[in-house]
């Protein structure tokens, strides 16, 4: 009976030390971890769009070509394409987007407050990354179009490449269009943590 009475009594006590041991991470560490990557994967997209943005917006050079025997001068500038503006505004509408995240993922952990304070929100969020990174892939898709047709040419005729005269400008474009293309990464791999985060509500 005494034995008995010494484990019924020591039950409790192990239970409870194994609660609080340290195999057992407290509740809120794994989503301070999750809250984190949100707000490293908001600050990398930022950079991305931003850069994609400075480096198109920079694009222009004046050069000349030689056509049918005849020098002809060249100017090109990003402004000249519909598609390079798109990307453009794509670029910029991201950057505010994952500007205001950012902020208000920061200003939330400072606080100790939950990142996404409710699944509307988070639904919220996972349709607003989802909307920018199709937006960031057809800009990128649209931009590349342009270029690849500035580098080869048309076909059976006799529109020559006009990105020898103009390496330049063409280069800064393929930079500006790699870097679109790296922020829809981005974009897809938070629309993947909110899909995890709404699986948590």
């Amino acid at each position: 009976m005494k034995n008995a009475s010494e484990v019924t009594i020591q039950l409790p006590e192990t239970k409870a030390a194994v609660e609080s041991g340290p195999l057992v991470s407290p509740p809120n560490v794994g989503r301070r971890k999750s809250d984190v990557m949100h707000g490293a994967i908001r600050l990398l997209c930022l950079l991305t769009s931003v850069t994609a943005l400075a480096v198109m917006t920079t694009a222009k050079q004046a050069s000349s070509i030689s056509l049918y025997g005849f020098s002809l001068p060249l100017y090109s500038k990003w402004s000249f394409a519909d598609s390079f503006e798109y990307l453009v505004g794509v670029s910029a509408a991201v950057a505010v987007h994952s500007l205001l995240q950012l902020l208000i993922n920061i200003t939330r952990m400072l606080r100790k407050s939950p990142l996404i304070p409710s699944r509307n929100h988070a639904w919220l969020i996972f349709a607003a990354d989802q909307i920018f990174a199709y937006m960031a892939m057809s800009a990128g898709s649209a931009a590349s179009g342009v270029t690849s047709l500035n580098r080869t040419g048309i076909h059976h005729s006799d529109l020559p490449n006009f990105c020898k005269p103009l390496q330049v400008f063409c280069d800064r474009v393929a930079v500006s269009i790699a870097f679109t293309f790296f922020t829809c990464f981005l974009l897809a791999v938070s629309v993947v943590l909110d899909v995890a985060r709404l699986s948590s509500f």
